[in-house]
């Protein structure tokens, strides 16, 4: 993997983080997770083993230092690399998909992956009642992957736009 190709990886990991902190809620205290969508990008971009592993631990470790679910920070770790790891390859093997329709599903599918993960850890951390996840999934999982969906599509426009960066599948 090059310097230039792990420098982006960063860079835009760093760019979600601060919009992560910064985004008020926006539709029933639901807000887009930047730090996953920028994930998604920055895979999007370079989707080599070697980056989806670099992004998904930047990712984790920049969640987990934010989170103030319980148990969160051990389950953003293992939801983002995990999570990086299966977008990636999904992505990887996309070739000929159109873009305007996979980015966007890929943040729907991808969040729902990521979230599904993180309350799976979460609740084996905390020993929390297996009750509790389909409340959690419908009312937090669900309208964020919806939010991310969208988002992911607007920011991966805006970084391509800019003519600097290609999708390299």
């Amino acid at each position: 993997m090059k310097l230039k190709d792990m420098i982006l990886t960063s860079l835009l990991m760093a760019i979600g983080l601060v919009f992560h902190q910064i985004t008020p809620p926006l539709v029933a205290g639901m807000k887009p997770d930047f730090l996953l969508t920028m994930l998604f990008v920055a895979l999007f971009i370079n989707p080599a083993p070697k980056n989806a592993l670099l992004a998904g631990m930047v990712g984790g470790i920049f969640a987990a230092l934010t989170t103030s679910f319980p148990g969160g920070q051990v389950a953003n770790i293992a939801d983002r690399i995990i999570t990086a790891q299966v977008v990636a390859l999904l992505i990887r093997r996309s070739r000929g998909v159109s873009l305007r329709i996979f980015v966007p599903l890929t943040g729907l599918v991808g969040t729902i992956l990521s979230g599904t993960v993180f309350l799976l850890a979460a609740m084996m951390v905390m020993g929390a009642l297996p009750a509790a996840f389909p409340v959690l999934f419908t009312a937090v999982v669900l309208p964020t992957a919806a939010i991310n969906s969208v988002v992911t599509g607007i920011l991966y426009g805006l970084v391509t736009a800019t003519g600097k960066v290609v999708r390299k599948i």
